[in-house]
């Protein structure tokens, strides 16, 4: 019998954020349940489903995870930040890990604020950097350190825009800033709440040593962050989904 959700998935850092939402949602609300089509995004062959006619039409930018949600006419969702939204919005129905944005519109704010954040800043560079420390097929110094100068070529600027290595670090330190200020987690009143906000970008922070960075001592809170959201069993659940 099909559950009620089907994932299309690898365990990505974006397929990451759905899966270990889905997990959390599970220990919460045992009727979340869902099947997982796994789209193995490190293979020739299964990378070609992307551009397959079935897979574009559930997503046109033809990338995982997508979530389709049988309990609402098969209807489909792209793009990390709007399927943890979504899953939010229609299936945490106390609120366990996001805001009403009626009646906590601050702290609704507040956690679409960090969540842009991640998927502006955060995905994009480390992403950057991950291909470049492992998969890039030539070594590229200026794309791992940044370093402008002033009488840099053209060429050289190109390159030193490239600089994914230091940006990924400083954004790590906007999230030390936050926790930093006497908080577990990014957003809600005191210490804050595990929400989305947290998992949306810890899926990316989790996996820092494939970029090159080793260690996560330089960011103190970040490190203990990162610690508890691994101890939790939800998440914890979630990181492997779709591997097979």
């Amino acid at each position: 019998m099909s559950k009620p959700f089907l994932l299309y998935t690898f365990p990505t850092p974006n397929g990451v954020k759905v899966s270990a939402f889905l997990e959390e949602l599970k220990t919460v609300y045992p009727s979340i349940q869902y099947d997982v089509e796994s789209i193995n995004i490190s293979t020739n062959i299964q990378k070609r489903q992307y551009q397959e006619p079935w897979f574009i039409k559930l997503n046109p930018n033809g990338r995982i995870p997508v979530l389709v949600d049988r309990s609402r006419n098969d209807f489909t969702v792209f793009e990390t930040g709007a399927i943890l939204l979504y899953l939010q919005q229609h299936y945490d129905k106390e609120n366990n890990f996001g805001w009403d944005p009626k009646e906590n519109p601050d702290e609704y704010s507040q956690s679409l604020q960090w969540m842009f954040f991640a998927n502006a800043g955060v995905g994009p560079m480390q992403g950057q950097l991950n291909h470049f420390n492992k998969a890039a097929p030539i070594d590229i110094p200026y794309a791992k350190k940044r370093s402008l100068v002033s009488s840099a070529s053209p060429i050289q600027v190109a390159e030193l825009l490239l600089g994914y290595l230091d940006e990924t670090k400083r954004l790590y330190g906007v999230l030390e800033i936050r926790l930093g200020q006497d908080r577990d987690w990014l957003v809600g009143p005191g210490r804050g709440v595990y929400s989305i906000a947290d998992i949306n970008v810890l899926a990316w922070v989790r996996v820092h040593a494939f970029g090159g960075i080793e260690s996560l001592d330089e960011w103190p809170n970040v490190k203990k962050w990162v610690e508890a959201a691994h101890a939790r069993p939800g998440f914890s659940a979630g990181l492997d989904v779709g591997r097979s």
